[in-house]
């Protein structure tokens, strides 16, 4: 009969802890700023205003989200929630893609049927709005650029603002040629660009939270060449059911099933392999069940 001894190591480390002060501050300076904006686009009659207002919005969701779930991985693990509440991040990154992918769209359309009829701008409201939006974007930008961005919602707030700031560029253009010049479609165009930018952004939002939510390995992570630096340490003969997936970001975690010869050390084996997964992977929450081999085996070879 094999001898049966299973090896956990878990270890949580710090890369799902976010700053929340800097995104508390950011917060509060989009949505103060937002409020503003959406005022001045309706008596602008700026579409491109408002789009950026929308977006905005998002962006504020994004944070007062990324907020949120920064306190909620700070509740300690228990009962039925064995690793706490750090998938709350990804749930909260997939409705942010999915509100971008929605009002990307939303924008476009509206954007189009205002190239055929584009109404009266107000191009000098339009540019000093995209202005100032620019500079409180950029003190947004600072605050969210000191958070942690290991965290997959910080991040997606950061690419936001960035993605913003380069909209209101556009948005500061068409203000400046409708009010110079009286071409009003100038402000749907630049609507146009904006919603092109919701929709980059909430495409790699979508894909990331889309992989860990579908247990996929984490990016960077090949699970066959883990296998094969498991599979070709000193000892083992075979690696069977190994799994690697995220819990949440930054948090890799893996579990395999290891059989090494019927003279060698499980629990020295298991130690040797824990180091290798920490040093060349950066795993540290593993699950390795290491068994000796028996004269007939129940796992087929791998």
């Amino acid at each position: 009969m094999a001898h049966h001894h299973d090896g956990h190591h878990h270890h949580h480390g710090a890369g799902a802890e976010t700053a929340i002060r800097p995104l508390s501050v950011a917060l509060v300076l989009i949505v103060a700023f937002m409020v503003v904006e959406v005022a001045l686009a309706v008596v602008a009659h700026s579409l491109a205003l408002l789009s950026d207002a929308a977006h905005m919005l998002v962006y504020a969701a994004a944070l007062g989200m990324s907020v949120w779930a920064a306190r909620l991985a700070l509740r300690p693990a228990g009962g039925r929630m064995t690793f706490g509440l750090r998938r709350a991040e990804i749930l909260a990154a997939q409705a942010n893609g999915i509100t971008l992918l929605v009002l990307g769209i939303a924008i476009v359309i509206e954007s189009l049927r205002r190239l055929e009829t584009p109404p009266d701008v107000r191009g000098n409201l339009v540019l000093g709005t995209a202005v100032v939006g620019a500079a409180v974007n950029v003190l947004a930008l600072t605050q969210v650029a000191r958070a942690n961005r290991s965290n997959l919602n910080v991040e997606g707030s950061y690419r936001h603002l960035l993605t913003d700031l380069y909209a209101f560029a556009g948005t500061t253009v068409a203000g400046l040629v409708v009010w110079t010049t009286g071409f009003d479609r100038a402000d749907p165009i630049a609507s146009l660009l904006v919603a092109g930018s919701m929709l980059y952004a909430a495409w790699p939002l979508l894909r990331a939270s889309g992989r860990i939510l579908l247990e996929g390995a984490p990016e960077g992570l090949a699970p066959d060449e883990i296998a094969a630096a498991l599979g070709g340490h000193a000892g083992v003969e075979s690696v069977h059911d190994l799994h690697v997936w995220e819990i949440s970001s930054g948090f890799p975690a893996l579990s395999a099933h290891v059989l090494v010869g019927r003279g060698e050390d499980c629990h020295g084996i298991r130690r040797e392999l824990e180091t290798v997964l920490h040093e060349r992977f950066g795993i540290d929450h593993t699950t390795l069940q290491v068994d000796h081999t028996a004269a007939r085996l129940l796992w087929p070879k791998r």
